[in-house]
């Protein structure tokens, strides 16, 4: 009868103390100034505006004032608006751009450029298009005999050009998201419905989307964490004009904090915010995990 040889298991390899602890110092002695720029920077200045944030009087005063009610409604529907509208547009679009097709590739990269260029003069280019006296979307309804509308100077349109300007800028990138999702779809999925005669609307409803849900989800936490926190967009597009009636939170801290001097009403400002941004955060850390 053979014997079958005796298998030599190779012993592990337990790391030595001495070098983990090595590494660990070296570890910690890299990243001390960068804990202590965090610290100082970022954490001191959030635990002071915090602590500013207890005197309840403040929400009393601010809450008195009409501005901040408004400015509460202006960011639900800046920050609503924006985000869900942008998503169905970035996950529609991303079935075009997901084709291998010469002519989506060049549309692609033409479409990226929005999101490319810095924001000042996409606003300004938005700002000089919609102005009321000489802005080419005036001079075109006087063309076609229409009367032309003062765009920047009423409210609910100033607001929408604000949201419609925050749509054309970020819809690129989260489209660019929505398409690398859709291609880590396996195609074998798509086979099987072709198979059994799934219309292209039934492919999206039972493929597409259960396949996309948990990042169409994280996107929207996301985008809502980074449209909460837009300030550049307002501030250049209308500056809280007409009449301070389409400040969202960023703008209206800067106005109480700045244009004021008032420090303990943008505090409150921030503080307002504070909880929605940390719950978004909270829900995005479960989804992630």
């Amino acid at each position: 009868m053979s014997q079958t040889a005796p298998v030599s298991v190779a012993p592990a390899v337990v790391p030595h103390p001495e070098r983990w602890g090595r590494k660990a110092r070296l570890g910690i002695a890299f990243c001390s100034p960068l804990i202590l720029i965090f610290l100082f920077l970022v954490i001191y200045p959030m635990l002071y505006e915090i602590y500013l944030g207890l005197d309840w009087d403040i929400y009393t005063s601010i809450f008195s004032d009409p501005i901040f009610i408004q400015t509460l409604w202006n960011t639900v529907i800046f920050v609503g608006l924006a985000v869900n509208i942008k998503m169905v547009l970035a996950l529609t679009l991303s079935s075009l751009f997901s084709t291998d097709h010469r002519f989506t590739k060049i549309l692609g990269g033409i479409f990226l450029l929005p999101w490319a260029i810095p924001s000042l003069p996409g606003i300004l280019a938005f700002r000089w298009m919609l102005n009321g006296q000489w802005g080419i979307v005036n001079k075109i309804l006087n063309d076609f005999g229409f009367e032309g509308y003062p765009w920047l100077v009423r409210r609910p349109t100033a607001l929408a050009a604000a949201i419609t300007y925050h749509i054309w800028k970020y819809l690129p990138f989260w489209t660019l998201i929505f398409v690398a999702g859709r291609r880590g779809i396996p195609k074998e999925l798509y086979e099987a419905g072709d198979i059994d005669g799934t219309s292209p609307f039934q492919k999206f409803r039972y493929i597409t989307f259960p396949m996309l849900r948990n990042l169409y989800l994280i996107c929207i936490l996301l985008s809502m964490v980074f449209t909460l926190g837009d300030f550049v967009i307002i501030k250049i597009m209308t500056g809280g004009a007409p009449g301070d009636s389409t400040h969202v939170l960023s703008t209206l801290a800067y106005r109480y904090t700045f244009q004021m001097g008032k420090i303990d009403w943008g505090v409150g400002t921030f503080l307002t915010a504070l909880p929605v941004t940390l719950l978004f955060i909270f829900i995005l850390i479960r989804k992630v995990k």
